[in-house]
């Protein structure tokens, strides 16, 4: 099995809770910085409306500001309709696009005003663009551990649904834990069960985690084949569409400390996060 695990960045998700306006040019210095970490792909920024998410209604100047000569580091952008995925097919730049897909019907119309079945078809739309304009869409399944809105759940819809999207083509899917309700349990049952029965697909692993239970979050999903991680350094970040209280996202450093008792190298270069870590301030 491969050792070699793919750290996705999310400075974007670090971002979007935050009330108080981050100005640009201090989201292009640390995004800037990130780069020069060597990370898989960053997660930098989004297509989706200014009135949901007031905080990244800046992504196309960020995007302009980026140093991206010589850095290694893919791109990715969420959207939240075809005509947020027209936008960002635009930009040369843009490794990925990302979709918010749900278990949650509650949910789904609160992050993207459409039902399942009607995101469904939007993702198939959308996967048809992507592949038009040379992009990779990585849909992100949140609700995959848990859902608070009194809404029956079981992992088997996490699996009807990932049927679908092999269906409709989507190779990168991160499940999503999105209210930190995730444990070694039901990571495990669902990380083996689908890496089992969709072995061709990509499956990553976007856990929202209180600090004392990250390495057992990480340890789960590692053990059945999870290769793929999201990370924002010192766990910045949650989801505000889901509620109040945010769940911090997992910690880069956490990530980085688990490889570590692994054994195995993390290929990027650990100095320059360290730096972030001491000049956090300086950007939030």
């Amino acid at each position: 099995m491969q050792n070699k695990v793919k750290i996705i960045e999310c400075p974007r998700d670090a971002m979007q809770g935050i009330v108080e306006y981050i100005p640009v040019d201090v989201k292009i210095k640390y995004i800037n910085e990130l780069l020069k970490v060597g990370f898989d792909t960053i997660d930098f920024g989004s297509f989706v409306s200014h009135k949901a998410i007031p905080q990244l209604r800046d992504t196309e100047q960020v995007l302009d500001g980026l140093d991206l000569g010589g850095k290694s580091s893919k791109l990715l952008a969420i959207v939240a309709n075809k005509r947020g995925a027209e936008k960002a097919c635009g930009f040369n730049e843009i490794d990925y696009l990302g979709f918010p897909l749900s278990v949650s019907e509650e949910f789904q119309k609160r992050n993207t005003n459409k039902s399942i079945s009607e995101a469904l078809l939007e993702v198939k739309e959308m996967q048809n663009l992507s592949l038009k304009n040379n992009k990779q869409l990585v849909v992100y399944l949140s609700m995959s551990f848990g859902n608070p809105y009194q809404e029956y759940y079981h992992s088997d819809i996490v699996a009807e649904l990932v049927s679908k999207l092999n269906a409709i083509g989507v190779d990168i899917i991160s499940l999503s834990d999105t209210i930190g309700v995730s444990n070694k349990e039901n990571i495990a049952i669902i990380f083996s069960t689908l890496i089992s029965e969709f072995n061709h697909i990509e499956f990553g692993a976007h856990f929202h985690t209180k600090a004392d239970e990250s390495q057992e979050k990480l340890e789960a999903a590692f053990v059945q084949g999870c290769r793929r991680f999201d990370t924002t350094i010192m766990g910045y970040g949650g989801c505000p569409m889901a509620k109040d209280v945010l769940v911090g996202n997992m910690p880069t450093e956490h990530l980085i400390t688990f490889l570590h008792k692994k054994g195995l190298k993390t290929y990027i270069d650990e100095s320059v996060v360290q730096n972030i870590v001491k000049n956090m301030l300086l950007y939030f």
